[in-house]
């Protein structure tokens, strides 16, 4: 691709950096920027400045937050003896669509991928034993995608939450194989969590 300014070619280099951006796609969003008047560029500039600045991570949940504790985990009409754990935030939006779930969550940050050196220290899973320890949880829920990466979490987890006297289960398997839980649609979603089965009935006997 060939560029008439510099300046045009990096601002492109840096938006094709993004996730599912193609160089076309870049070009695309720096061009309407450059149609777009100061202020809005400067908006959207700052809000993604501030973004970056002033994020934090709920202390409880790892959810993103902008308080040190989330909103979910601050409010008082959540079920606090319940966690579903699901693989990043925008799975917590997905499922909070639904209506259908009224607990608590966990954000690992991840999924365990030996293949892509991602192992269990990489998450936030001694946080979730922690939080279980407590006492206050009475049920797991597993809700990851429906992966390779995803079972092995999956399977990993339930070997170190198998001795708690607390309730293991994992949604209904309405999502198939290879799907992940942002994409799936808010009633297969919310039928899936509603439906939700002891995990030890998932496993090949």
């Amino acid at each position: 691709m060939n560029f008439s300014s510099k300046l045009l070619e990096s601002a492109v280099e840096e938006f094709s950096k993004l996730p599912g951006v193609g160089k076309k796609t870049a070009l695309r969003l720096v061009l309407h920027l450059l149609k777009s008047s100061s202020t809005e560029v400067h908006n959207f500039s700052n809000s993604i400045t501030t973004l970056k600045d002033n994020i934090k991570y709920c202390q409880k949940c790892h959810n993103i937050s902008d308080e040190g504790i989330c909103e979910i985990c601050n409010s008082t009409k959540r079920d606090v003896s319940t966690i579903c754990v699901v693989e990043d935030t925008r799975d917590v939006m997905a499922i909070e669509n639904t209506h259908q779930y009224q607990g608590l969550y966990h954000v690992l940050n991840g999924l365990i991928s030996p293949m892509d050196g991602v192992g269990p220290a990489d998450l936030t899973i001694e946080l979730l034993l922690e939080r279980v320890r407590t006492g206050e949880v009475q049920e797991v829920i597993f809700a990851l995608s429906a992966t390779m990466e995803g079972d092995t979490t999956i399977f990993y987890l339930h070997k170190k939450l198998k001795d708690f006297n607390i309730k293991i289960s994992t949604i209904a398997r309405g999502i198939a194989f290879g799907g992940e839980i942002e994409y799936a649609d808010e009633i297969t979603l919310g039928r899936s969590i509603a439906t939700r089965v002891p995990y030890e009935n998932t496993l090949m006997k």
